[in-house]
């Protein structure tokens, strides 16, 4: 029997950050997000993106067009139809950002319509991922950034994240004292975000890596874009030390431009810009021909059900930002425990619902 879609409202909010905030090639105050609930024979699904109101604007129209009326329960069929509507218009950023929120709205309203867990409606491999604790802007102090990552660390997490890049003469003390706070024993991430060019990332890596006493990977060392100089790093710099990227990453076209230049130890995505729980899904399945584990980018409270489906994940990014508004914004987030999050297998969905007041707390 068909579910045609009777609604698409779509929400855009703005919480500000508990302090400023910056990495190696940005400085913020507020985190945007763009939320969309998707009705059709009396179930509600509920999706968002990490993304600016533009996304909204392509949401509430272009693709609200393309949902009106269609099966909801033909959730590929609407994929395919909402990537094919914003050709003309350039897919890649907010168009990506807004079809990834009304894919994971859909598959929502999938699931509960059907009663079963999200992560059990797409096909779980796992009922919990592990996560790594992501923040350590460039933006914090020593106190800080000591307080952050070391708080992770004794709440069991055995991998932090911290943002590099901004200043690369400051970088090894802020790495001394990140290693400091966490102990010998938790791996220690850092993250670039494209500050670097090819030589000077394998500069700056052998620094940090005698700072640290050992560094785990090296995040987006140099732009994403840049696939021939992220190779060429992974090339050269210590074997012990993981490249990753693949966070802006919009599509499987451009996973598979990543993993065909060789140019990543570890993929990542994030379902709310690659085109959602499908475009995660099909990125996954990517990585893992290729011999290569993914990682979720941001958005625990999302991730927490994309990753269970993907074969070779490596693990989920507990991002400072997003673990601190996704509570703020939503009732039924999950929590971490001992490092891992974990789903709830036996409730619909992914488990959460929009909080009343959140409009009119970050609205407008």
């Amino acid at each position: 029997m068909r579910a045609p879609i009777e609604d698409v409202r779509v929400t855009a909010l703005t919480v500000p950050t508990d302090r400023p905030e910056s990495d190696g090639t940005l400085a913020w105050d507020h985190t945007g997000v763009v939320v969309v609930e998707i009705e059709a024979a009396g179930t509600t699904g509920l999706g968002w993106t990490y993304a600016g109101p533009g996304a909204a604007t392509v949401l509430s129209g272009t693709l609200a067009a393309v949902l009106d009326g269609r099966d909801a329960d033909d959730v590929g069929a609407a994929w395919m139809a909402m990537r094919r509507a914003v050709r003309n218009d350039g897919e890649p950023g907010l168009a990506a950002c807004a079809i990834s929120a009304a894919d994971v709205a859909l598959w929502d309203r999938f699931s509960r319509a059907r009663g079963t867990a999200l992560a059990v409606a797409l096909g779980a491999f796992r009922e919990a991922v592990p996560v790594y604790g992501s923040g350590g802007f460039c933006s914090y102090d020593d106190a800080t950034l000591r307080e952050q990552l070391g708080g992770w660390a004794a709440a069991g997490m055995t991998m932090v994240k911290m943002k590099v890049g901004a200043d690369p003469a400051a970088d090894p003390h802020r790495v001394r004292v990140a290693r400091e706070a966490i102990g010998a024993d938790v791996a220690l991430l850092v993250d670039a975000n494209g500050a670097y060019d090819p030589r000077a990332a394998l500069r700056h890596a052998a620094e940090l890596d005698r700072a640290a006493g050992g560094l785990h990977w090296l995040e987006e060392p140099v732009s994403s874009r840049d696939r021939a100089g992220l190779a060429f790093v992974r090339g050269h710099v210590a074997p012990g030390i993981a490249v990753a990227a693949g966070e802006y990453v919009t599509g499987t076209e451009d996973a598979l431009a990543l993993l065909a230049a060789g140019a990543v130890d570890v993929l990542q995505a994030d379902v709310t810009r690659c085109g959602g729980m499908t475009g995660f899904r099909a990125i996954g399945a990517l990585a893992a021909a290729h011999g290569i584990p993914l990682s979720g980018h941001c958005a625990p409270a999302l991730h927490a059900h994309a990753a269970c489906c993907v074969e070779r994940i490596a693990h989920v990014e507990y991002f400072h930002d997003h673990a601190r508004l996704e509570p703020m914004l939503f009732t039924g987030v999950p929590e971490v425990a001992g490092g891992t999050l974990r789903i709830a297998p036996d409730r619909p969905g992914h488990g959460l619902e929009l909080r009343p007041d959140a409009v009119s707390r970050f609205g407008g």
